[in-house]
């Protein structure tokens, strides 16, 4: 059974170009929400004009990988990713302002020291005090919503964001993988979320769990 959340309302539209890395550089539309439930300044990217269902990628923020290309998590990679397919598909990116699973950028960087003590990600977010993840997706409903934008194919490795919005009210058709982003640095942070939230990520057996950790996707 679905409950679905208060309505929003798009607030404004405009055109903006961007150019992921490898790619020549395309027009996203940028949408803005007036009622979305936290308050916070979440935004929409449309791409192309889909016609059917269209491709949707939930992303949450992370400055340090989406910024500053760090390579503790596979962020910034899944972004770049995410944006040339919904180029070449049609579809929207909804970009929320979730930095750390939810818990903040500083809380975030707090979590960094105690992995770098030998927990895992999801362990430091507990150690702080925090739940293990702590993302809410109605936001992502409401601007579904507000788009129009009833049905989709979702762009995740994480079966918790199809699980959430189903929940709300978005009819999920498939959820399509992400590539696998594997670094030196970011391997136990992948393994762990393979082992911790069932992501669909297919690590090779040589992917090992003592190595660095990251932020979230």
């Amino acid at each position: 059974m679905s409950t679905r959340p208060p309505a929003a309302s798009l607030r404004s539209q405009v055109e903006v170009p961007v150019s992921p890395r490898g790619h020549d550089g395309t027009i996203a539309r940028f949408f803005t929400f007036d009622g979305l439930i936290d308050g916070r300044d979440h935004v929409a990217l449309g791409f192309g004009r889909p016609t059917g269902i269209p491709l949707v990628r939930v992303h949450s923020e992370c400055l340090t990988g989406d910024v500053f290309g760090s390579q503790r998590c596979d962020c910034g990679p899944q972004l770049n990713e995410a944006v040339c397919e919904l180029d070449r598909h049609g579809g929207y990116l909804l970009y929320l302002r979730q930095e750390g699973r939810g818990i903040g950028l500083a809380a975030k960087l707090d979590a960094y020291t105690l992995q770098d003590a030998g927990l895992d990600t999801y362990e430091a977010n507990v150690a702080l005090g925090y739940a293990e993840d702590q993302r809410d997706y109605t936001v992502a409903a409401q601007m579904l919503e507000a788009l129009q934008v009833s049905r989709i194919d979702l762009l995740s490795n994480n079966p918790d964001k199809a699980r959430q919005l189903r929940g709300l009210g978005v009819s999920v058709r498939r959820v399509i993988p992400t590539g696998v982003h594997l670094s030196v640095a970011n391997a136990a942070y992948l393994a762990a979320k393979v082992t911790h939230t069932a992501h669909t990520i297919a690590l090779p057996a040589t992917a090992t769990m003592d190595l660095g950790e990251g932020d979230a996707s």
